[in-house]
């Protein structure tokens, strides 16, 4: 379950990158241009993953022989939990909570988010991260979001 915690993260950089910012960017589009409403072409997304879960979970539990496979579903289920945490709640504030980021792995990952949210198109953009960013982000302020740069 933690082994398949941290690829996800790798996977999720190389899907954002490579996936999101490619041939489906008319999904993830809808999340790098401000709007007013809860929802997101790009939510689909975590619906995705949330299904691919969903299915190695119950595929573990009902078929003895791939068992396995439900901690694979797990460790993605709990990089869904992390991601929504960080991403939805902590830098979008899609649920309204007060946070001030003291630590430098929490300051740094989400300037990088920021950083990344200042292009507005397919192309160009930089840090496709989400928990985690390299030292190159860290920085000691960091720039609220604004409605031009965040979606």
């Amino acid at each position: 379950m933690f082994g398949t915690f941290v690829f996800m993260e790798g996977f999720a950089w190389f899907t954002h990158k490579y996936i999101m910012h490619s041939f489906m960017w008319r999904w993830h589009q809808s999340h790098h241009v401000h709007h007013k409403h809860w929802w997101e072409k790009n939510d689909l997304f975590g619906i995705l993953f949330g299904l691919a879960s969903t299915a190695l979970i119950v595929i573990g539990f009902e078929l003895p022989a791939y068992g396995f496979v439900r901690w694979i579903g797990f460790g993605i289920a709990l990089y869904g939990v992390a991601y929504f945490v960080f991403h939805d709640v902590i830098v979008h504030r899609r649920v309204k909570i007060k946070y001030t980021p003291k630590s430098k792995y929490m300051k740094r990952i989400m300037k990088a988010h920021y950083i990344h949210h200042k292009v507005h198109e397919r192309d160009g953009a930089e840090a496709f991260g989400f928990l985690y960013a390299p030292r190159k982000y860290e920085d000691k302020t960091i720039r609220k979001p604004t409605a031009g740069n965040l979606g």
